[in-house]
């Protein structure tokens, strides 16, 4: 069965899982997304090879995007769906996100990588926990896209969570970024709520490490931002832009999931909201999706107007991720001077109705 029609499938199955536990509503969409995702990887690639409009096309770091928007980290940890990404009109391409070590992701309940999609709220839960088959690997099935000139790639990467030992573990992260010398650029994971990884202890002092062992040594000037959560305090922008400009990093990435479970709550419809809860309060994990939207713009905005003040010496970019699943909500992030927007949950949800033309719809109204 194609994806396609499994994706309309779920469409029109999803008002009955009312009918279902919020548990077995779970169950069935961790198990769900799995499968669906194994034959996305396996499919044959469609026959549209759509092209973006020139015009949207944008040069950063001397990368060529061609458009504003391109998945984030976590929709394909493994490099399997590049060429499908690419196929459909992707601007560009981010892997992983990996870590030095192989993961196997998270389990809890019996339930193997949970996850769940609140349709109604344009939002999702996941508990996944990094699942990736390490830097080694996933460098080396990276290395024929390196060459893409025309298509921008990078590769999100995070220290390994399983590796306790704080320099072992900052020492690795560095063996694994240069496996990735030759790609287009590096996202640097500091925010992921499906791990003991915590942002705020010692960030200076890994920004410093990476500097020194890292960006200082470069061969050429790959460039490296660093993503913040969506949970991010506005307080903390300046300075944590401050850090990037005196480490010599290349731009700044808001942001990853929240855990804000009951600050989003009112965002999530009544109907949905046993689940949600059941979810957040057996799993935790990360939350995505439309009620981000607002939190992701005004953090890019404002690191943007910071930016404008006083920036560094090398160029600097500004990434906005979270709640983006229309062009309206690009236009905004133009507005407001934001270089490049990242998707997740609102690509999912545009596959399930626009199918493998789901970038193309994106054009046609970002175009009006």
């Amino acid at each position: 069965m194609k994806t396609t029609t499994l994706a309309r499938i779920k469409k029109l199955v999803y008002p009955f899982t009312r009918l279902l536990s919020p548990k077995d509503v779970v169950l069935n969409y961790s198990r769900g997304r799995r499968y669906f995702l194994k034959k996305l990887e396996d499919e044959s690639l469609p026959k549209i090879n759509y092209e973006p409009p020139k015009l949207l096309g944008r040069t950063l770091w001397g990368l060529k995007f061609r458009s504003p928007i391109m998945n984030a980290a976590g929709m394909d940890k493994n490099f399997r769906l590049y060429f499908l990404f690419f196929t459909q009109g992707a601007g560009g391409y981010l892997g992983g996100t990996t870590t030095y070590n192989p993961r196997k992701g998270n389990e809890k309940e019996g339930l193997y990588l949970p996850f769940v999609a609140y349709r109604k709220s344009g939002a999702a839960s996941n508990f996944l926990g990094l699942p990736n088959d390490g830097d080694e690997i996933i460098s080396a099935r990276m290395r024929f896209a390196y060459k893409n000139e025309e298509f921008a790639t990078g590769i999100s990467v995070m220290g390994s969570p399983d590796i306790k030992d704080e320099d072992e573990r900052l020492e690795k992260l560095i063996e694994g970024m240069k496996m990735y010398k030759d790609i287009g650029f590096i996202e640097m994971n500091e925010s992921c709520p499906n791990t003991s990884h915590k942002q705020d202890v010692g960030l200076e002092s890994r920004l410093k490490f990476v500097k020194e062992n890292f960006l200082d040594s470069r061969e050429r000037k790959l460039p490296v931002i660093v993503k913040f959560s969506n949970d991010t305090e506005i307080d903390q922008v300046p300075f944590l832009l401050d850090l990037l400009f005196k480490f010599g990093f290349d731009g700044v990435n808001f942001g990853n999931t929240s855990t804000d479970y009951e600050g989003y709550k009112d965002s999530i419809d009544k109907s949905e909201r046993p689940i949600y809860d059941y979810f957040t309060k057996t799993f935790k994990g990360g939350v995505s999706g439309r009620p981000l939207k607002d939190s992701s713009l005004m953090l890019a905005s404002i690191a943007v107007r910071y930016l404008k003040k006083g920036g560094p010496k090398q160029e600097f970019h500004v990434i906005r991720t979270g709640g983006i699943e229309n062009a309206e909500d690009i236009k905004e992030s133009e507005r407001e001077g934001i270089s490049l927007n990242q998707w997740f949950t609102g690509y999912w949800a545009g596959f399930d109705t626009y199918h493998h033309r789901v970038y193309e719809q994106i054009y046609q109204n970002l175009l009006k």
